[in-house]
């Protein structure tokens, strides 16, 4: 049965009661996923500095403490844990309009790796790179039906992600059949975008 507590994770206090309340009421923490984040578009040159600082703030800060706060109930557990951090297709690529995102994002891949070394062997701890994702959020960025498929055909599967694909990437993860993979980064992007050079090429659309 899922139990939900509310907690903001860019708050110590709150975060560390969630875990204080996990631990009482569980006994035991056997996975965590990083999944929280987000930014608004906002151009690198006029961006302000409070603005870049909360946009690090929840997607990279938050994160590590969240981290580090399941690793010390992980480590004193026998069978340790799994740490698993959601980044974005943005640290493999440019992400105009969203270079902070980007930026925090590809830290926690190489917070990631870092720490899958230095929690090892009780605790792995492993990234997850999200492509585009179709979530109730996909309208705003893509604008109708219509936009949303045309934003599917660019990318080599055919469709954009749907939730359960990154989902189901972290069951993977978390589950015994992973238990020799730590430090890794899984790709889930339906095969990255189509560069747009074989778009443009006429010979390609001969």
């Amino acid at each position: 049965v899922a139990q939900f507590i509310n907690a903001d994770v860019r708050d110590l206090d709150q975060t560390q009661a969630m875990f204080d309340q996990i631990k009482t009421e569980s006994g035991r923490l056997d996975v965590l996923v990083n999944n929280a984040g987000g930014a608004p578009p906002a151009e690198a040159a006029t961006a302000s500095p409070r603005f870049s600082a909360s946009i690090i703030n929840l997607n990279l800060l938050a994160p590590i403490n969240l981290a580090q706060m399941a690793n010390a109930i992980m480590q004193n557990q026998a069978c340790g844990g799994s740490i698993i951090n959601i980044a974005s297709v943005s640290v493999i690529r440019p992400s105009p309009g969203t270079a902070a995102y980007g930026a925090a994002k590809a830290g926690m891949v190489n917070f990631s790796s870092s720490v899958a070394v230095e929690w090892a062997p009780k605790v792995r701890v492993n990234a997850v790179i999200a492509g585009l994702v179709r979530t109730e959020q996909a309208e705003l960025h893509y604008g109708d039906e219509a936009g949303i498929e045309a934003v599917g055909r660019t990318i080599p599967l055919g469709r954009m992600a749907q939730p359960q694909d990154i989902g189901d990437a972290c069951l993977f993860l978390a589950s015994s059949l992973a238990s020799y993979v730590s430090g890794s980064t899984v790709t889930v992007h339906g095969g990255g975008e189509a560069p747009a050079f074989l778009s443009a090429s006429n010979a390609n659309n001969e």
